[in-house]
């Protein structure tokens, strides 16, 4: 019999984890998750020595580094570059070359993209590749990437900007070349990427104000948070987004129904919501403005 077998954690000692991570973090694992964060506490509590779910409860709430530990267990998960195809094509094909003929005539052109969420890095430098690989004279421009996550330990390795092999299967070859460097059996973002990118500690359900954007990329992290959490993520998302700006969301995460309105752009098999520009806003009568002259 394994150490894991005889690791007793109850239905209510699992509950009790879960409201603690809820109420700490905002971050909801509901019954649907329930098998998933079982199996992390028991690693957790391998790892620790402990046989009962009470004596892991106790270490979490004596402890704030205990409970980080634990946080940064179940919210580990892997992820690669472009996992999401259809909404980079989406960037790449429709919303870069809107933005750019949107400020073709700005001195100096920016563009400022949020990964919210980003994990261990590979969603912001995704990004990275996308805006270097797709904007015309994008060394012209003033390009900013901010990219956020709960877990500090991702962020430590996102700003390392080193990746296994599998991270990168679904990087062209004609970019792998481009924009990572070989390192043994490893891929690191090159200079030009990783500067883009900007690396902050944040919870998305603490209200921290990070300025105005073009682009936020969210993929399925509303799933984690309850519908509350959700509506009030979802109108600190419109309110940081320039006017006309646009928000990538997973499939997996629904927009709810708000006060604040996104029009919705279909492309290919991907919507992305856009805010309203401040013409569309306004609303302003052509004939009358005719009239004046």
């Amino acid at each position: 019999m394994t150490e894991t077998q005889n690791i007793t954690v109850t239905e209510h000692e699992l509950s009790e984890i879960r409201h603690m991570i809820e109420g700490r973090s905002g971050i909801l694992f509901d019954e649907s998750r329930e098998r998933f964060i079982s199996a992390r506490v028991r690693e957790h509590m391998e790892l620790k020595k402990l046989q009962r779910g009470a004596d892991l409860l106790r270490l979490l709430r004596s402890s704030n580094v205990e409970y980080d530990s634990l946080l940064e267990r179940v919210l580990t998960q892997e992820t690669s570059f472009f996992r999401y195809p259809d909404a980079f094509a989406a960037f790449e094909k429709k919303v870069l070359p809107e933005i750019r003929m949107k400020k073709f005539w700005e001195n100096p052109r920016s563009l400022r993209v949020w990964s919210a969420g980003c994990a261990t890095g590979e969603e912001p430098y995704s990004i990275a590749v996308s805006v270097l690989d797709t904007l015309e004279f994008a060394e012209a421009w003033n390009l900013h990437i901010l990219a956020t996550d709960i877990s500090k330990d991702a962020l430590r390795q996102a700003e390392r900007g080193v990746f296994p092999a599998r991270s990168v299967r679904g990087v062209p070859s004609r970019q792998l070349d481009a924009f990572f460097s070989r390192v043994g059996e490893q891929f690191m973002v090159k200079p030009k990427v990783r500067n883009l990118v900007t690396f902050a500690p944040m919870n998305l359900a603490q209200a921290v104000y990070v300025g105005r954007f073009d682009c936020i990329f969210c993929m399925n992290v509303l799933i984690y948070f309850t519908p509350e959490r959700r509506s009030a993520l979802i109108q600190r998302f419109f309110d940081y987004l320039e006017p006309g700006g646009y928000l990538f969301l997973g499939h997996a995460d629904t927009v709810p129904q708000l006060p604040v309105k996104f029009e919705t752009i279909v492309h290919g098999d991907f919507r992305v919501h856009q805010k309203p520009s401040q013409d569309r806003v306004r609303k302003p009568a052509p004939a009358a403005a005719e009239e004046k002259r």
